[in-house]
């Protein structure tokens, strides 16, 4: 007798597994349906995915006048065509006359490139060089690097604020430094050459114009 109870007790378990299974099976097709639908949700952002357009790219012609960040001002003096490595690249020639230098730039590459600035850039340029000068009190290390970032950044205000904090008012060499005397130079004709393509005078005229923002024309005068 105690053998046959352990038979039936062994039926009921086999019962009971068998509906649990059974249960699983009717609800695995939702779920499935659930899997399928948050995977095309998601395959959606990837086929949105454009890549950037050549075309995008703004295009210069001959004769126009661009900024490169490192040399400053130069003229498009020709939009030649070359291969390399079986693939054909265009780019531009441009001349930088204040350096006598001719830079080759791959047109796919001319992020750096800008326009000269407007007219009312430039305007805006000569208030800058109206106002007062920053007093910085850091190391004159750390401001020579600053000031020489600004300086090629290519960015023309940028430029302008270097000129205006970098100006003695005066002509005398032994009012600054070498350094600092290198670095207004540089910005000073760099901002001059800029002055000359938008305003289209002569260099005389030019820093005539920029002097006289700065304060410095009058030392000019009296020296002469």
């Amino acid at each position: 007798m105690p053998k046959k109870k352990k038979t039936k007790k062994i039926k009921i378990l086999k019962k009971t597994k068998l509906t649990k299974s059974k249960i699983k099976i009717k609800t695995n097709p939702k779920n499935l349906e659930k899997k399928t639908t948050s995977t095309g949700a998601d395959e959606k952002p990837e086929i949105k995915k454009i890549k950037k357009q050549a075309t995008e790219k703004r295009v210069y012609n001959l004769k126009d006048y661009v900024v490169y960040p490192k040399h400053g001002v130069g003229k498009i003096t020709a939009v030649d065509k070359a291969t390399i490595g079986e693939i054909d690249i265009q780019f531009y020639k441009i001349f930088i006359e204040k350096e006598k230098l001719t830079l080759t730039v791959p047109i796919n590459q001319q992020s750096k490139l800008r326009p000269i600035s407007s007219i009312n850039q430039i305007n805006k340029c000569i208030s800058i060089l109206k106002s007062k000068p920053k007093i910085k009190r850091t190391m004159w290390s750390r401001r020579a690097q600053e000031y020489d970032q600004k300086i090629n950044s290519g960015k023309i205000y940028e430029l302008s604020e270097v000129v205006k904090d970098l100006n003695k008012n005066t002509d005398i060499i032994a009012d600054q430094s070498y350094s600092e005397r290198q670095l207004f130079e540089k910005a000073y004709e760099r901002l001059k050459s800029e002055f000359e393509a938008v305003l289209k005078i002569s260099p005389e005229d030019v820093q005539k114009k920029m002097d006289k923002a700065l304060g410095r024309i009058q030392i000019t005068e009296n020296t002469e």
